[in-house]
């Protein structure tokens, strides 16, 4: 008996562990965007932390370097915030019922 309750355990946590590879590329892939200055500079982002695209108005091009810099980092500043936030957020989801304490973080 105790050998069966080990096998059933065993699939168990391989299904486990392909769901999570599988939400863990699903994350991966995720683009969000992040913006600043009223969405004069939008940033877009993987789950990666790879910044795919970057927009800035054209109306920002008459300001300042420093201004422009203040905002380019904020914008990126927040895209890692919404990535960081999505990949939370699915993980969670993903951990629900199986009694993991939130925020632990996983091993892969």
């Amino acid at each position: 008996m105790i050998k069966g309750n080990m096998g059933d355990l065993m699939k168990q946590a391989q299904k486990i562990q392909e769901q999570m590879q599988k939400a863990q590329e699903e994350l991966a892939n995720a683009e969000v965007s992040g913006e600043s200055g009223g969405g004069l500079i939008k940033i877009v982002m993987n789950g990666r932390h790879d910044v795919k695209k970057v927009e800035i108005d054209a109306s920002l091009m008459q300001e300042e370097k420093e201004i422009l810099e203040d905002l380019l980092a904020a914008a990126v500043n927040d895209a890692v915030r919404k990535v960081e936030k999505n990949n939370q957020d699915k993980m969670s989801n993903m951990t629900a019922g199986l009694g993991i304490p939130p925020n632990f973080k996983m091993p892969f």
